[in-house]
């Protein structure tokens, strides 16, 4: 059998990201995406166009039309017969021909009707700019829930309401109410706010900033930021994406898009909302939901993109993106003619942990021999406020060539004899033979104009002040080292030993079943030990006697608890009671507890006690560890020094589960708490080992167990020689009705469970796994021992080999909505690639496309067809029912395979060298 590859046009799915297609970029040029009606549209229809001066309808019509539209532009107002020269027709369905955009601009009661119009007259889709919406109250969200029914009726998408509309300047659509066009570009401007978007372009065009698309979400009523970013991702115009976020509707769609958005190119973020005065302000604009910053944050680092936090480091870093600068690295260089910006510069990198660059002996020695000896030779350096123009570029010269440094930032005072512009023509000379980036910052005005002009021709990024400039460093290299977070694949049950999962599910099953939504004392701590986690060696005892004989089989001292769920500040005195020494101490406790547990909370002490020997370590580390579930993000970890305040808690770290090994200790590393784990007044070092194994199995917790809804270990003790944990407190809660394994989570852990071994038909054992990011050498090769017919029917090409971008884009996947088995065998020591298969769920999210492909010296073997059982089986499981195909007429071998599979098959009616296929899932048989 040769390749059984079919060729695989671009399908995507409603608020996710694309899965690239195994076809050659030059093929699928002309392919079309599912949004191309909003960002290219052939016609476009203004309704509610209007001649009075300044009204939206007007300035919207006359925007379309000065940005040269290039399809067939149309008004529809029943009052007029042309607006601005432009045919105007009373209702949409009037207008000749198929409207692909509507753009609505009338008071908010007029909306629903025009919608249905719209949808009746075959709109694609409807872009509505008025506002009156969810952002006024329940009244708004009504009629925004009723336009939205609507729309999806007709099956047209909607981009808001109270969007200020999208702008794509090289098919000249300019469908805002924006006061200045902007510029054709590579940067794709995505806002939730239309007034950011009418200031980032105001300031754009007189910095020659160019942008591929700009697009206002406004409520995001229907499109939000997963299907946007998926059309940035698959747009070859947008080189760099920009996104101002006000809170986020679907974690999951966001997530994911954003994900795949930043393997493949530079993403930034300006998230508000940081504080609660924000989030509350930036719900009532839109409407979506804001949560906790700090998880906002760790989401986005996860997600391998930058946060920016103010709009002068937006603003800053929109010339960085444009002017295509990467850093490779942090490791700064910094050159000036003046000793204090130098200072101010080096201040701003330490705040941020940019490193400065440690220059090497050569280069030191060079810049020795070619600067006075005044001259300061480190890093910053400094040349005296007397550096020529020679003497500036000498020294550029030699921090370009160190091997030590990834970018330098270029200072200049403009003093009597710094030369502002000649030293500017220097550097950009400098810069053109030299692959590392360069920043400038020429302080001052007047001066510096003509540099600052020889900059922009040159599109090196010239910056006003030194932290500016800085900080722009600091975001732009942050993407490339966020890349390693991104990367990180973490799987559930993935470690040594696996958990007992029955025993934590009939812990919970039990509890709620007699209603309760908070473990016990001695449940939370069974639950625990069912992941292999260190609980202290507790007895749950009913009576003062059984409590003495706990006490003398565990050994005093001993700490006596309520095993019943307490909370709230009045009970603090009945928490328990620790290092109990004797017996009649432990008796008294007894006494006590109970009495004040009667008085307190009646009907807790028929639950007994929790007998436990008290951690007894000199140097132990007192942590706290929560989770908890955050409005947006779902389940949430944070660690961090322990707080005897349940509401204060000042130094924590958070992430996203699930965590691995790597994403473990990124975790600790930010948190104050790692200052303390290290030794330190003579302690040794704690067991870091054993509190990564405990947040590794806390992460299983939370992946494995949907029902919990928080917990907390407070303290978690470590010390040298290990951890334990003497007090947890877990709340639990019902699932929702037909919850799939992992929907509460926001990213979709490793799917471990669908690893399984086989073997060939001439026994040579093989494993079948979901692929992982770490994998794309493995690919790599595989394509590189394809023949070349093999990779003709794959790829439509000849090519040698994967480039990185799509490289990326195969092996980095979403496992929620695109899923790749890969076939392995043991070549030595090594692992070898000799099949893959892989699924991406169309936009109607009941079907999916598929592409598999065999190595040649694999085929006949029997892999082809297990490969395929694989993937039906796992797309049954995601609830997909329809696998569909499209495959080359001349690739009878791969025709003859999907005919036995079940696939049915017809002639494409527009291409006569394309058959499709589909496969009725739940028709298809499979061994799985």
């Amino acid at each position: 059998m040769q390749d059984i590859t079919p060729r695989i046009v671009f399908r995507h799915t409603v608020g996710r990201p694309f899965t690239v297609s195994p076809i050659c970029r030059e093929r699928v040029l002309d392919e079309k995406h599912y949004l191309a009606p909003l960002f290219e549209p052939r016609s476009v229809a203004v309704i509610g166009a209007t001649e009075r001066i300044d009204a939206l309808g007007a300035v919207v019509l006359r925007n379309m039309r000065e940005a040269g539209f290039k399809g067939a532009l149309h008004a529809v107002n029943p009052k007029y017969d042309t607006v601005q020269g432009v045919p105007c027709f009373r209702h949409i369905g009037d207008v000749p021909g198929r409207v692909d955009l509507a753009i609505i601009v009338t008071p908010a009661g007029t909306v629903p009707g025009l919608v249905d119009e719209c949808g009746r007259a075959g709109v694609r889709v409807a872009a509505v700019l008025s506002a009156g919406f969810g952002e006024t109250g329940a009244l708004g969200a009504q009629l925004e829930a009723d336009t939205l029914e609507i729309a999806r009726s007709h099956g047209m998408r909607l981009l808001g309401p109270n969007s200020f509309g999208v702008e794509r300047p090289f098919v000249g659509l300019n469908a805002t109410f924006a006061a200045n066009a902007a510029t054709s570009g590579s940067i794709g401007f995505v806002s939730q706010s239309g007034a950011l978007c009418a200031a980032v372009l105001d300031y754009a065009r007189p910095n020659r900033v160019g942008f591929s698309n700009v697009i206002s979400l406004g409520g995001s009523a229907d499109l939000d930021f997963g299907e946007i970013l998926d059309y940035l991702v698959w747009d070859f115009r947008t080189e760099a994406i920009l996104v101002y976020i006000e809170g986020i509707r679907d974690a999951r769609g966001f997530l994911s898009a954003i994900r795949a958005a930043a393997r493949v190119k530079p993403v930034m973020v300006l998230k508000v909302g940081r504080h609660p005065v924000g989030s509350r302000a930036a719900q009532a604009h839109t409407g979506a939901i804001t949560g906790d910053d700090a998880v906002f944050d760790a989401a986005l680092r996860r997600s391998g993109v930058v946060r920016l936090g103010t709009l002068t480091q937006l603003l800053s870093n929109l010339k960085g993106l444009f002017v295509h600068f990467r850093p490779r690295g942090n490791r700064l260089a910094i050159i000036t003619n003046g000793g204090g910006p130098g200072v101010m510069a080096a201040d701003r990198a330490g705040d941020l942990g940019i490193a400065l660059a440690r220059l090497s002996p050569a280069t030191i020695a060079r810049l020795e021999d070619a600067l006075p000896s005044h001259s300061r030779v480190d890093n910053p350096v400094d040349l005296i406020g007397d550096s020529s123009p020679a003497r500036y570029a000498t020294a550029l010269a030699a921090l370009l060539g160190d091997d030590e440094v990834d970018g330098v930032l270029c200072l200049l005072s403009p003093l009597a004899m710094s030369h502002p512009a000649e030293v500017a023509r220097r550097v950009v000379s400098l810069a053109a033979t030299s692959d590392k980036p360069i920043l400038t910052c020429w302080l001052g005005d007047d001066a510096c104009l003509e540099a600052r002009e020889i900059f922009r021709q040159a599109r090196i990024p010239s910056l006003r002040t030194p932290e500016s400039a800085v900080d722009m460093f600091s975001h732009i290299s942050s993407y490339y080292r966020n890349q390693q977070l991104l990367t990180q694949v973490a799987a559930p049950l993935e470690h040594e030993k696996g958990p007992m999962l029955e025993i934590a599910r009939d812990i919970v099953d039990a509890a709620l079943a007699e209603r309760r939504t908070i473990l016990r004392r001695h449940e939370a701590q069974a639950l625990l030990a069912a992941f292999h986690l260190p609980v202290v060696r507790a007895r749950h005892v009913h009576t003062s006697a059984e409590a003495v004989e706990a006490a003398m089989q565990l050994g005093f001292p001993v700490n006596l608890k309520p095993d019943a769920a307490l909370q709230g500040t009045r009970l603090h005195s009945i928490q328990g009671r620790d290092r109990l020494a004797s017996t009649v101490a432990l008796h008294l406790a007894w006494e006590e507890l109970t009495t004040r547990l009667a008085d307190l909370l009646p009907g807790a002490a028929s639950s007994g006690m929790c007998v436990e020997p008290s951690w007894q370590s000199p140097c132990t580390r007192e942590l706290m560890l929560r989770v908890w579930r955050d409005p947006v993000f779902g389940p949430v970890i944070g660690i961090g020094e322990r707080s005897l305040d349940p509401n204060y808690w000042p130094d924590r770290a958070v992430a996203l589960p699930p965590l691995n090994a790597f994403l473990v200790r990124d975790l600790l590393q930010s948190t104050n708490a790692k200052r303390m784990l290290g030794s330190f007044d003579g302690l040794p070092a704690a067991d870091l080992d054993a509190l990564e194994h405990a947040l590794l199995r806390i992460s299983d917790i939370i992946c494995e167990m949907p029902w919990i809804r928080s917990l907390e270990i407070n303290p978690l003790n470590v010390d040298d020689r290990g951890l334990e944990i003497a007090d947890a407190r877990i709340e639990i809660g019902q699932l929702p009705r037909h919850a799939g394994r992992y929907d509460h989570m926001a990213i979709h852990p490793y799917p471990s469970t669908l690893v399984q071994e086989w073997t060939l038909r001439d026994g040579t054992p093989i494993v079948i796994r979901p692929i992982k990011p770490e994998d794309a050498e493995l690919n790599q090769d595989f394509v590189r021992r394809l023949s070349p017919e093999t990779k003709y029917f794959r790829f439509m090409t000849a090519m040698r080999e994967l480039s990185p971008a799509l490289l990326a884009k195969l092996t980095q996947i979403d496992y929620d909505r695109e899923l790749a088995f890969i076939a392995t065998r043991r070549v030595g020591n090594a692992e070898q690639q000799i099949g893959v298969c892989r699924y991406t769920t169309n936009p109607d999210g009941t079907s999916c496309e598929f592409a598999i492909v065999v190595s040649d010296e694999h085929q006949h073997s029997g892999l082809g067809r297990k490969l395929m059982d694989v993937l039906i089986h796992a797309a049954k499981l995601r609830g997909l029912r329809i696998m569909k195909g499209e495959f080359l007429t001349s690739n009878e071998r791969m025709l003859r395979f999907v005919e036995r599979v079940g696939f049915t098959l017809r002639n494409d009616p527009e291409d006569r060298s394309i058959k499709r296929g589909e496969l009725d899932l739940a028709k298809a048989g499979n061994t799985g």
